[in-house]
């Protein structure tokens, strides 16, 4: 193919339309570029990469980042938190307390933006062993006993739940309760599904599916009055 057959096919063809994209172009640079710059601010989530299988975050909140972005008016005005990420690597962090930088170089924004500022500049974690345990459930009863009956028996299936979270939480960990069983009124044996669930946020109950309870109840024997003597 000669040079002016290549420049006939692949420049000149279709040039009007070709150069009408290139002025919308340029001209829509220009109409960003010349805008007067703009700046907000978003609270968003910091995303933690690589973390490792048999760790976890043991601080009781975990903080977010404050990120002040500024950019053309016409994209900043677009811009949803959704947008921006603020990105640290635990790639090879061991349990123990750990202060992290924010750096801007952390953050991922589109393009032609910029972070103004992050606050805070720092945030400090706690960092645990991932454990598991097997701890018992306890069904919690509330509600007014009929008179004259009580509880003669109280059957969990399953009798135990396998717990997961924080090393140090879990050694804190008896048992895993149920949500409240309203006994009140009842004199017969019933059966009832309820959660089981701790108390500590950074805990969780492996299975979610709910526990059976059954409660039965029995009526205290009568006594019988003392005869009187003659």
């Amino acid at each position: 193919m000669s040079a002016r057959d290549f420049a006939r096919r692949h420049i000149f063809h279709n040039l009007g339309l070709k150069i009408i994209s290139l002025l919308i172009a340029t001209g829509l640079w220009l109409a960003v570029s010349s805008e007067p710059p703009s700046e907000v601010a978003f609270n968003v989530a910091i995303v933690f990469q690589n973390m490792p299988e048999d760790l976890e975050i043991s601080s009781e909140s975990i903080p977010s980042a404050q990120v002040r972005v500024r950019g053309p008016e016409r994209l900043v005005r677009r811009l949803q938190a959704s947008d921006i990420h603020e990105e640290i690597d635990l790639a090879g962090m061991k349990p123990g307390e750990r202060t992290f930088d924010l750096n801007k170089s952390q953050v991922s924004l589109p393009d032609k933006l910029e972070v103004a500022q992050i606050v805070p500049s720092q945030i400090h974690l706690l960092f645990d062993k991932r454990v598991t345990r097997i701890v018992p459930v306890r069904p919690r009863v509330v509600g007014t006993f009929v008179s004259g009956y009580s509880i003669a028996q109280i059957k969990s299936d399953p009798e135990n739940v396998e717990i997961i979270g924080p090393k140090k939480s879990l050694d804190a960990v008896e048992s895993a309760i149920t949500d409240p069983i309203d006994v009140s009124g009842l004199i017969s044996r019933t059966t009832y599904s309820r959660h089981a669930y701790v108390s500590d946020p950074l805990v969780q109950v492996v299975d979610t599916h709910p526990v059976r309870i059954t409660i039965i109840m029995e009526r205290a024997p009568l006594t019988s009055a003392p005869s009187q003597s003659q």
